[in-house]
């Protein structure tokens, strides 16, 4: 049966050395061989298999430069031990070394390399097979990183008493001798980590906080040390989440949705970078920012975490990590690493590559295990630069010191320190054993151990009773436990400002040797808080309330922490720590701090205020014009200018600017029933009336100047009658839309509470938006026909040419109404109002100042335009314009087409209609005729095309001389003036200037 054992054992141990190829092992021999484990990846890659054929060993990614940094922390140390005269003479120390890959899996299958050995010997199998010179044993373990992969390699290790001193993992459960017998370490207990954090959330007095622990025997240890802690301090724990590096997209999201939404500021984690690294990437994509991170050791100085672009969210880091140690000539050692002179150090290759982002060429392509790594690196095991299928190939004299990696931080040493320490406590127990006197030994009968064919189990009993002096002068024993009590440095991050990367400023320390109370010290001068702030943020879970608030409890969260609740708007509460808030009377508020109960305000857009004052004064400044200009037009209602602006309806349009103008009173006052109901159809009928008023008379001239000779059928449809017949039917409409409104949904007072909390603003309830929104469209749409009508009219006489005013009176109305929506829906209260009694009386001066001042002016300022004259010299310059054109373009095609046949110029018919290429007129009077022309009432107009000008002379004689005047005009006036004549015609017919 032993013989089976045997061979089973060198099978095993067979196929781990296969699997673990020269390129993957950093080894040397020695007369002592001491293991090591060290991350040099950050994880395995995924790979489902799915054993349709022999299942492959899993590949490593994500170069870890600080986890080479650790290593050759170790090689360094050896090589000082083996080049000490002092320490172990003649004696020499080798090693192999493994990369875990932060894996359990990958660091299991290295420690079955250790283990092989010893397994064999303590079965004492050497008669049977004697393996002994071709297997050198390992008499030790440096290593691992994380709790929960030395907590696997403990477990296998301690069943051959292989001594294992790790230099990175620090859960509690580690110090159960009972379970992890041949276990030690070089940092101190997670136990003093969790109660320091608790020291510092009761110095800051926060007491409200958020867990999160990486799921392992690192995090879930050592949060629940802290909880154990946080409730001997009343400390209340919002959330406890755990996370892994393995844990899918769904419970990252999840974790990072309870961060988001908890009232937590201050959030405690145990983990370990790799671990915490999704989170973070999340947390930094979400940018949740304003969170106060405590960390553990194991990240709080993590080159995954403390990157400059995750700042923001970070930026207020307060960690732990342990005390840096010097290790003098390691900083020389760390730039002589190359590939081609670290010949024992099978990760120098990969190291190079992954710094320089190239590739070197493999010399043993022969060596199968050396082509599966580099299948596998080239598929992506290197997280560095890039792969090694993109990238040149390495010249060999590239500079290490060129590069800025974290391999190279050497400033702050504390897990290479501590490395560093863990071989020399191996060394000093060898020492021991080395320099032991037979008879004082730890042994039976005080016998000592042989170095030279010593065992595992005899160099765990001299590390368990280990005592030297470290090169900083601190002495060095591990307690029964198997741990070194040590202090750590408190840190905070900050952000430099010369090169911007996240650099460690030591803000305190925290002694454990100290007694209690008195063990923690904060330099808060140091301390910035978001990168930048000097002020302490607030993270408590309750506090005393005050008068004007209530206790509320907090559903789902511990009995020990309540919350003070402002009481509600309009309640109040007198007196500290009050169980509930009374509410106030309906007209009264509470007061700022809700303590007690004042009256509310009372508004609204009142006649005695100054804005209501100016509105007024405004309303009946427009009054006034709107009279005046009523007046003016009554007592001169004669005059050609009057009857030629549709006196009738001039009268009613200065009517409907009369009721617009005191429809904006109406808006003035405290708001009753009979005022809401009756302020917005008075606006919108009495708009609808002007703008109907200046529709029909802008349609009627535009249709005059259009049609053809008029016929008496034409006189009695476009009489009066029909005029206003139009009038009333527009304005019917919007009095049909107003009393379905006040039938439907009638407007009314009401006293709103709501807008603010102090005040009570009277106003009045429309009813129906609905119904205020066909209103003031539908005086639009009649205001845009008019704009409409008024542009189309743009080139008539200049006396009947009220298009260009009209059109500026719809765009000021336009730009009024326009600008009144956005206004009306963003204002409340009193404002509401004021804003429709602007938009009303700006509408209304506009329509005002544009239709009517220019004729006032000329009536009051310039009477000799108001005349017969005038009126029709303008009249009929428009009507001859058109054969004026048509005159001009016939004269100019006959002259080219004699040209053409080379006859002469003939000469065009005369006419009072002249075409001039210069001042002079080319038909002159005689003197006799040209002082009976100045003697006549007439008019000159000149129309100016292109071409030349046209002087159109016109002239105005007694009605008994009308006879001759016809005839003199048919003998001056050629057959192009025909159209020019029935245009006239039908001008006089229909415009009312007799």
């Amino acid at each position: 049966m032993t013989l089976y054992s045997c061979c089973f054992i060198l099978l095993l141990f067979t196929w781990n050395t296969a699997a673990y190829g020269p390129n993957q092992r950093a080894q040397k021999k020695g007369d002592i061989i001491l293991g090591g484990l060290f991350p040099i990846h950050f994880g395995v890659a995924a790979k489902d298999q799915d054993l349709k054929s022999r299942p492959e060993s899993v590949e490593c990614i994500r170069y870890n430069f600080r986890g080479f940094r650790w290593l050759q922390a170790m090689i360094f140390a050896i090589e000082e031990i083996n080049s000490s005269p002092t320490l172990l003479p003649n004696m020499t120390l080798g090693y192999r070394i493994f990369d875990t890959c932060n894996t359990v899996s990958k660091a299991l299958e290295a420690t079955l390399s250790f283990v092989a050995q010893n397994k064999i010997d303590s079965l004492n199998l050497d008669e049977f097979c004697n393996c002994s010179e071709h297997i050198p044993s390992t008499i030790a373990v440096v290593g691992a990183t994380g709790s929960g992969i030395s907590t696997a390699v403990a477990n296998l290790l301690g069943l051959f008493y292989i001594p294992q001193v790790s230099y990175a993992s620090s859960s509690r459960l580690l110090s159960n001798k009972n379970q992890f017998k041949s276990f030690l370490r070089t940092i101190p207990n997670d136990e003093h980590q969790a109660t320091a954090m608790a020291d510092i959330i009761e110095y800051f007095r926060w007491n409200w906080v958020g867990t999160i622990a990486a799921d392992d025997d690192y995090g879930r240890p050592g949060i629940e040390k802290f909880r154990e802690e946080a409730e001997e301090r009343d400390i209340c724990i919002d959330f406890s989440e755990l996370i892994s590096q393995y844990s899918d997209e769904e419970e990252i999201q999840q974790v990072v949705e309870v961060i988001q939404n908890s009232t937590a500021r201050v959030i405690v984690v145990f983990s370990s970078g790799p671990d915490l690294e999704p989170l973070i990437k999340e947390i930094v994509r979400r940018n949740i920012t304003g969170k106060i991170w405590l960390a553990s050791e194991a990240w709080a100085s993590s080159s995954l975490i403390a990157m400059p672009e995750f700042f923001r969210v970070i930026g207020s880091t307060i960690g732990f990590a342990l005390k840096a140690g010097q290790i003098p000539g390691f900083r020389e050692f760390l730039q002589k690493v190359h590939p081609k002179k670290s010949t024992n150090n099978g990760f120098a290759k990969e190291f190079w590559e992954e710094t320089f982002n190239c590739y070197l060429p493999d010399g043993s392509k022969n060596s199968p295990a050396s082509t599966s790594f580099h299948k596998g690196h080239e598929e992506g095991l290197g997280a560095g630069n890039g792969t090694a299928a993109f990238r040149p190939p390495c010249t060999g004299d590239e500079n290490i010191t060129s590069v800025e990696t974290p391999y190279m931080d050497y400033t702050h040493l504390r897990i290479s320190y501590n490395v560093y320490l863990a071989v020399y406590s191996i060394a000093h127990a060898l020492q021991d054993i080395y320099t032991c006197t037979p008879g004082k030994g730890l042994f039976t009968n005080g016998s000592c151990a042989d170095i030279k064919k010593v065992e595992a189990w005899q160099v765990l009993k001299h590390l368990r009773h280990l005592n030297f002096t470290n090169n900083m002068g601190e002495q060095v024993d591990f307690d029964e436990f198997g741990d070194l009590v040590g202090n750590y440095s408190i840190i905070n991050w900050h952000l430099s400002p010369e090169d911007g990367s996240v650099v460690f400023e030591e803000v305190g320390h925290y002694n454990v040797y100290a007694k209690k109370g008195e063990r923690l010290f904060i330099n808060e001068n140091k301390i910035l808080w978001s990168g930048f702030s000097k002020e302490v943020p607030f993270s408590n879970c309750s506090r005393d309330c005050l008068p004007g608030t209530r206790k509320g409890i907090i559903e789902g969260e511990p009995t020990c922490c309540f919350e003070c609740v402002d009481c509600p708007d309009g309640e109040y509460s007198d007196e500290t720590d009050a169980s509930a808030c009374d509410k106030c009377p309906e007209d009264y508020w509470s007061n700022e701090n809700h303590t007690s109960c004042i009256p509310k305000q009372i508004e609204f857009l009142s006649w005695t205020e100054p804005f209501g004052i100016a509105l007024t004064l405004f309303a009946v400044l427009g009054i006034f014009l709107t009279s005046f200009v009523l007046g003016v037009f009554t007592k001169f209602r004669n005059t050609p200018i009057v009857k030629a602006t549709n006196r009738e309806l001039s009268y009613l349009l200065l009517f409907s600017l009369l009721c617009c103008f005191s429809s904006s009173l109406f808006f003035i006052g405290e708001p009753q029933n009979w005022t809401c109901r009756l302020r917005q159809p008075a606006f919108g009928i009495s708009f609808v009336l002007c703008i109907s008023c200046i529709l029909v008379k802008t349609n009627r001239v535009l249709l005059v100047f259009e049609a053809k000779i008029p016929t008496s059928l034409h006189r009695k449809w476009w009489g009066l009658n029909l005029q206003f017949l139009l009038v009333f039917l527009c304005t019917f409409v919007q009095i049909v839309i107003c009393v379905i409104w006040l039938y439907t949904a009638p407007p009314s007072s009401y006293r709103n509470h709501e807008l603010e909390d102090e005040i009570i603003f009277i106003t009045c309830h429309e009813g129906s938006l609905m119904a205020l929104g066909f209103l003031i469209g539908y005086t639009c749409l009649l205001a845009a026909i008019c704009f409409f009508f008024a542009f189309k009219s743009r080139k008539l006489p200049e006396n009947f040419n009220e298009a260009k005013f009209i059109t500026f009176s719809m765009l000021i109305f336009f730009i009024v109404w326009i600008s009144f929506i956005p206004a009306y829906a963003s204002t409340y209260g009193k404002f509401v109002s004021a804003v429709e009694v602007i938009a009303i009386l700006a509408a209304s001066f506009g329509l005002l100042a544009c239709i009517f001042f220019n004729k006032v002016y000329i009536i009051l300022f310039k009477p000799s335009r108001n005349t017969i004259e005038e009126v029709r010299c303008s009249t009929a310059a428009h009507a001859f314009k058109v054969a004026a054109r048509a005159t001009l373009r016939r004269s100019n095609v006959s002259r080219k087409r004699s040209n053409s046949l080379g006859g002469s110029t003939g000469s065009t018919p005369s006419s009072s209609i002249s075409s001039k290429s210069n001042h002079e007129d080319p038909f002159p009077l005689p003197a006799s005729a040209e002082r009976q022309r100045q003697q006549q009432r007439g008019c000159k107009q000149k129309v100016s095309f292109g071409s030349g000008t046209v002087t159109l002379s016109l002239s105005f004689e007694e009605p008994q001389k009308n006879a001759m005047a016809n005839r003199n005009a048919k003998r001056r006036n050629s057959l192009e003036a025909q159209n020019s004549d029935d245009s006239l015609m039908r001008h006089r017919a229909l415009l009312p200037l007799q």
